[in-house]
């Protein structure tokens, strides 16, 4: 058996969103910005894609920016902010430690011209409140930049908590969404979300597009320069066929969530009560407040990598983190971030379900897991010091 158990690295294209796609490469190909009623086909059916993705957050459709992912919409988001913000001679931004590297990476850059950036701790283990946000924000604070939900650990953070407390300070409020679009129910409006940057990929969509809302009034600074695109906002011929994919696959996504996110939460508890019996583990991110698809735990004594390649091997494919850094040795920052020591960090395993996956799957991942993670340990010095006592145990 092959269980595919790491949608949130990348999900399969749903055939709805294949069949939304397919006339815009030979039939529709016309450029919208173009003139002539080939052109003009093309504008159409972007405004109603542009229109079905506001739908679906709550929003109006001329607050909806397309880009190539989620990368780019949280750096065109926390830039801008940073720079309207300093002309008011406001240069602080606050964030948290367990966010995308799309989003620290940019923070770091911003740090390095004269911007001072507060990450929140991972209060207790596993998310932030409100109240720490509150307590960050000054006269100068120029932005709030928290996750929708954590692509690693699947916490669910307080967006539309941490949404209002914004809104009182008079502080501009961005939230990466790219885990939780299509996932969880959002209504920017509702939630007082200000920005708020989504994938398709994410949701059954195609690879390389992506979307950015920005609330009306809120004034953008292009990253990248060229025509007239997206409201002045995005250079670059808009990508009609990944466009309409996107909206369709959010759309369906949306349509179905209350249907689909129960079951996949129901798979995701099976799992993690199954997992749990594993001696010496531990489940990362919020026990409750995680998304429906999301089960992250570490081992200790063994290897990550190579309990994903023995994975791979028994035929479930898996992560120990984020897909970005996975070329990393590194232990993943978020488990840093949440408390786990190297050792422990190292021994992470995540697996991402969604609505294609079966019961009879998590039933071979709760086969397999166990031998892997058992023949590993055999082999480890660490654990065999572990058991002697040499070391002591952390988890």
């Amino acid at each position: 058996m092959h269980v595919y158990a790491d949608n949130a690295a990348t999900t399969k294209m749903s055939q709805v969103a294949i069949n939304a796609m397919l006339p815009y490469f030979d039939k529709v190909y016309g450029n919208p910005s173009s003139l002539h009623s080939v052109g003009q086909e093309a504008k159409e059916a972007l405004d109603a894609a542009r229109q079905t993705v506001a739908d679906c957050l709550g929003c109006e459709p001329r607050e909806i920016i397309f880009t190539s992912g989620g990368s780019e919409a949280d750096n065109q988001a926390i830039i801008s902010a940073a720079r309207f913000g300093a002309r008011k001679g406001k240069k602080h931004i606050i964030s948290t430690a367990f966010e995308h590297h799309a989003v620290l990476h940019t923070l770091d850059k911003l740090s390095k011209e004269g911007f001072e950036v507060t990450l929140l701790d991972v209060s207790n283990g596993h998310n932030i409140t409100a109240q720490q946000v509150k307590e960050a924000i000054r006269a100068d604070t120029a932005l709030v930049t928290v996750m929708y939900a954590n692509n690693e650990i699947g916490s669910i953070l307080p967006i539309a908590e941490i949404g209002a407390v914004c809104k009182a300070a008079g502080v501009p409020f961005h939230t990466d969404a790219v885990q939780a679009a299509g996932h969880l129910h959002i209504n920017v409006k509702e939630q007082n979300i200000d920005m708020l940057s989504l994938s398709g990929h994410k949701f059954h969509g195609p690879k390389g597009v992506g979307a950015l809302y920005v609330r009306r009034g809120l004034p953008l600074v292009n990253i990248i320069e060229g025509g007239a695109q997206e409201r002045g906002k995005r250079g670059g011929t808009e990508n009609i066929p990944g466009i309409m994919g996107l909206a369709a696959a959010l759309k369906d996504a949306c349509d179905h969530i209350d249907e689909n996110m129960p079951r996949v939460a129901a798979m995701r508890d099976k799992l993690i009560e199954g997992l749990s019996k594993i001696p010496h583990c531990a489940l990362n991110g919020d026990p409750v407040n995680r998304l429906p698809g999301n089960v992250s735990f570490c081992f200790e004594g063994i290897e990550g990598e190579s309990l994903l390649l023995l994975l791979d091997m028994q035929g479930v494919a898996a992560s120990s983190g984020s897909a970005c850094t996975s070329g990393s040795l590194d232990p993943s920052h978020v488990l840093l971030a949440i408390g786990r020591v190297h050792d422990v960090a190292h021994g992470s395993l995540r697996l991402s379900l969604c609505e294609y996956n079966t019961d009879a799957e998590v039933d071979h991942i709760l086969k397999v897991v166990p031998e892997v993670v058992q023949l590993l340990r055999n082999m480890s010095p660490v654990w065999r010091d572990l058991q002697t006592g040499k070391r002591d145990y952390i988890l």
